[in-house]
Parts: structure tokens; sequence; C-alpha cells
């Protein structure tokens, strides 16, 4: 029967992709796993991609994930200092319209992915990604999450794969897949800052003041009050 606990992120039926299935002798289907490949830093997933172009793996159907803040290619969004909310403002249409390169993210996908004939297919890194983006006025950002159903490999910072919130942004199921960190020994530098906040004493004086506001005007005193005693203890 079709395999349940298959790659496939996006809750499509995984035995519709012939990419990830290989008939076992019995006609049962076999999952082949995704190879999640974690970095420290966005440089070295470019080192890396490099380094695959030149093995004889340079065809296997691959995607990086990254932030917008090196794929984003909207004039507007990619200046903003927010570019997460800018772009989920755009999405949304708050702007007026919406944003036309998201709109054409599967002549990015679609261009990458159906490759004219086998070993035509080569390794890329986000730059390649970024500037063929530019040229068909495609959203890379979207596009790579995209070529992440059909890639047999996906390399990306380590956060993606260890902090709980990013991957499930990213729809990322690390179920039963194979995973890959570069430099194992940062995991534990890393695993602390994605659980790490840093807050500035200014930030909490302010936030002290709004909640000062709140008490004095009733509003929502009772939920208000603790979170004044954390800032003032805190100060």
């Amino acid at each position: 029967g079709p395999c349940t606990e298959c790659s496939c992120s996006s809750g499509k039926e995984p035995d519709k992709d012939p990419s990830h299935t290989k008939k076992k002798e019995n006609g049962d289907r076999l999952c082949v796993p995704k190879i999640f490949f974690g970095t420290r830093t966005h440089k070295q997933i470019t080192q890396i991609s490099r380094e695959l172009k030149r093995t004889a793996y340079s065809y296997v159907p691959m995607t990086i994930l990254s932030s917008r803040d090196y794929t984003c290619i909207h004039p507007v969004v990619s200046n903003s200092s927010n570019r997460n909310e800018m772009c989920v403002e755009f999405l949304e249409g708050k702007h007026g319209k919406s944003c036309s390169y998201y709109h054409g993210v599967h002549k990015l996908s679609e261009y990458h992915a159906l490759q004219p004939a086998p070993g035509v297919y080569q390794a890329w890194d986000i730059e390649d990604l970024v500037s063929l983006g530019r040229k068909l006025r495609a959203c890379p950002y979207f596009a790579a999450r995209e070529l992440m159903l059909g890639a047999d490999i996906v390399f990306c910072p380590y956060n993606y794969l260890l902090d709980p919130q990013i991957r499930d942004s990213m729809d990322i199921n690390l179920k039963d897949q194979v995973v890959i960190l570069d430099e194992a020994h940062n995991i534990e530098d890393c695993a602390r800052e994605s659980v790490s906040y840093g807050v500035t004493e200014s930030q909490l004086r302010a936030a002290r003041e709004e909640l000062d506001f709140m008490v004095n005007n009733n509003i929502r005193q009772k939920h208000h009050e603790p979170l004044r005693a954390v800032c003032c203890s805190l100060i």
C-alpha cells in the first residue's frame, strides 16, 4: 500500500510523487527519505552547494531554505527593516496590491524542477536562485520552499531543524528523514540561542511605562499588574 510515514510535508499523498517512492519486489512502496543538511551559517551552505556541483551527485534534486533576508527580491519588502512582517502584509494585500513576485513563483520552481534531461540538472546556490528569480520576476524564497517537495537533499541553517517554530512555519517534517549536521559541536550554542531572548533595560522601562498606563486606566488590570511587577523586579 502507499507509505504513510513519507517525506511529503505538504499533506499531499506521497505515493503520487514518483521521485520519492521506489517499487519493492512485492509491489509495496518504499519511501525514500530526504536528507536535511544543516549548517551554521548561510555562507557555509554556499560553499557546500558549490562542492556538490563538483561531485557525481550534482544532478540530484535539491533546495536551499533560507530567510527572506537572502531571498526576497520585492523592491519594497527587501528594503524594509522587518521583511517577514512586510511580506505577510503584501501577501494579504494590505498595501492595495499583492506581491507579483509571489504569484510568479511557479515559473521559478518549474524551471528548476523540469530540467530537459537527466544530468542536465545542476546543483545551485542561493545567488543562482536569486538571479534567476530576478530574471523571471518570481519569488526565490517561496520557490525554494516549493522545491522542497521534490528535493532529495535540503540545505538549511541549523535553526530550521532545531527550532520547532521555524520547523513548523517551513513545513519541515523530520520523521524518518536523514539529518546531517555540519560542524555539530556548534549545536549546543544554536539550541541555546533558539530558546533565549535578549531584552535591554530601556525596553523594560518602556514596557513598564505602558503597563503603568494600562493599570492606571483600568485596562485589564488583573492581567497587567503581575506583568508590571515582573518588569519592576527585573529593572
